[in-house]
């Protein structure tokens, strides 16, 4: 999950990521598109050249991995290639919020509630309560989740928004299968009562590591390299503090997010 710390977070112009179906189009894969895939949706290496530790995995050299994940992008398989943060370690509130919007005009509502920086998912629905949306807030946040829900749904111009917190935790893998059958698109899930992580206090270099990185990783043979330069450490610095972020359960990981009904 992409997150700002607090002011100076990186956004982009506020566009609708609600998707109808029929938006969707099957894309020819070959097999090694294929196992590139399931590769990059598992633990993208914390290397300086993580994709040419991937085309050793593949078996076949960085350039042609470069070459395919760009296409894979241009083509909309693959989302973005991002560090993926555990917000609730980083003190973060968050949840799962139905809105009842104008169905005649929805992404006038996607417009304003997608430009808050805390809203990670939003899709329509077919359904009274059409529009469902992830959205976090920083911790010492002065308005918190309901306060930042009225501002948006004023914004949004929603008749209702209600809020869905977690009664029962299911914990799946997300990544889609791209090798194996029908079978092995799904797996064994674990059923949880909601408990709260233990929370860290993010440290400056934390901080900064997160405004750095999140977002769109570069399709580049050192896709780090860029973030490295914005704090003003070498590369090696910057790993080395992933991987405790790692270690202290902040990064879940880094990985490719795909577009799903692609």
């Amino acid at each position: 999950m992409a997150v700002g710390l607090s002011s100076g977070v990186k956004t982009r112009e506020a566009v609708p990521k609600a998707r109808a179906r029929a938006d969707g189009a099957a894309i020819p894969l070959d097999e090694l598109d294929r196992r590139l895939l399931n590769l990059l949706q598992g633990r993208f290496p914390l290397e300086p050249r993580p994709f040419l530790r991937v085309a050793e995995l593949a078996e076949t050299d960085e350039d042609d991995v470069l070459r395919r994940t760009q296409r894979l992008v241009d083509e909309r398989i693959i989302r973005q290639v991002t560090p993926i943060f555990d917000t609730r370690v980083l003190g973060y509130s968050s949840m799962l919020v139905a809105a009842k919007v104008d169905p005649e005009n929805p992404h006038r509502a996607a417009r304003a509630i997608n430009a808050h920086p805390g809203v990670t998912h939003n899709y329509l629905r077919n359904h009274d309560f059409n529009m469902w949306f992830t959205i976090a807030t920083e911790p010492g946040s002065a308005l918190g989740v309901e306060g930042t829900l009225e501002v948006l749904g004023r914004e949004a111009g929603a008749e209702s928004m209600r809020q869905l917190p977690t009664l029962k935790l299911f914990k799946i893998r997300m990544d889609l299968e791209m090798e194996g059958d029908t079978g092995d698109l799904s797996s064994a899930g674990v059923v949880e009562e909601p408990h709260e992580p233990e929370v860290i206090e993010a440290t400056e270099m934390d901080v900064a590591v997160i405004r750095a990185l999140q977002g769109d990783m570069p399709i580049a043979p050192e896709p780090y390299a860029p973030a490295a330069a914005e704090i003003g450490v070498d590369q090696a610095a910057l790993l080395d503090h992933l991987e405790s972020m790692r270690e202290r359960k902040a990064l879940r990981r880094v990985a490719a997010i795909l577009f799903h009904r692609r």
